[in-house]
């Protein structure tokens, strides 16, 4: 088994060049190099393999049966290599802010509006990612906002503001007809949550009188068995501005502690917007 570090990228694009030109002159004038340059580099990716590519005759250059297989891998490989460096260098062209639930709540539109306003040259992309770290650990997105903290050290966050606890019940429940509830009035109720990124766990209550919990993995399965009536969630203001729906009522809790959300990013490394992000969000929430 030869070693794949004998094979580097400059032999691809050359392989590649022959096969499209159709002859080793054109492939030099389309690389710019000398026609010796490219039989120099195309020989040693053939010792390289250890295989031969082409087939050379007095007028053309055409692959061998190994040669098409090759030179379709080198063409993604090439392709991906280009992809690798668009990404790396779209960082000020770019921002992807991940969120696992409710993105910005009511300050969404306003958030929007206002980047594209003040940086019409960064594309700004609201990815919803249902992971603690909101798509950040994943990759998916340069920043991500998470409303419960994130115990993971590669991460830096920041607080930028705070939102209610609402609970949303379904809308004939007999507490839908109150302006708002108590956690003591949930007590005998099932609480749906989503312990990977929700924001709401059974320590809100005292620990001798905690309602029965459940497991779901997904804004719409939580909305959709809370309409049904088989029991309640208590969630941050957000997701009432990001999820209105028929058949379910939000209602604020008033004794519940409000949820911090925080913008969180890669602590080494991170994203060139971040600063000009965090103060957005952080003025969009004070203004309320």
């Amino acid at each position: 088994m030869r070693h794949h570090a004998d094979i580097d990228l400059r032999q691809l694009r050359c392989l590649v060049a022959i096969v499209d030109e159709g002859t080793f002159t054109d492939a030099a004038i389309a690389l710019g190099v000398s026609q010796a340059a490219v039989s120099r580099t195309l020989a040693s990716l053939e010792r390289a393999l250890g295989v031969r590519l082409l087939r050379r005759t007095s007028r053309q250059v055409t692959p061998t049966a190994t040669g098409l297989r090759v030179v379709a891998q080198a063409r993604r490989v090439l392709a991906d290599v280009s992809e690798l460096v668009r990404e790396a260098t779209s960082g000020h062209e770019r921002v992807r802010i991940g969120y696992a639930w409710s993105a910005l709540g009511r300050h969404t539109v306003a958030f929007q509006r206002r980047w594209t306003a003040a940086h019409p040259d960064t594309d700004l992309h609201l990815v919803r990612v249902n992971s603690p770290s909101a798509g950040l650990a994943e990759g998916a997105c340069d920043l991500s906002v998470v409303r419960r903290p994130l115990d993971d050290r590669r991460f830096e966050t920041a607080i930028v503001g705070l939102e209610r606890r609402l609970c949303a019940l379904a809308a004939d429940d007999p507490l839908a007809r109150r302006r708002s509830v108590r956690l003591a009035d949930l007590v005998d109720r099932t609480l749906f949550i989503d312990r990977r990124t929700g924001t709401a766990t059974p320590e809100l209550w005292p620990p001798d009188s905690r309602p029965a919990v459940e497991e779901t993995h997904d804004v719409d399965d939580w909305l959709t068995v809370i309409a049904a009536g088989r029991g309640i969630g208590v969630t941050a203001e957000s997701t009432a501005n990001q999820y209105p729906r028929p058949g379910i009522v939000y209602r604020p809790v008033r004794d519940a502690e409000p949820v911090a959300v925080r913008l969180a990013w890669w602590r080494g490394d991170p994203h060139p917007a971040h600063q000009a992000v965090l103060e957005l969000l952080t003025e969009l929430y004070r203004a309320g």
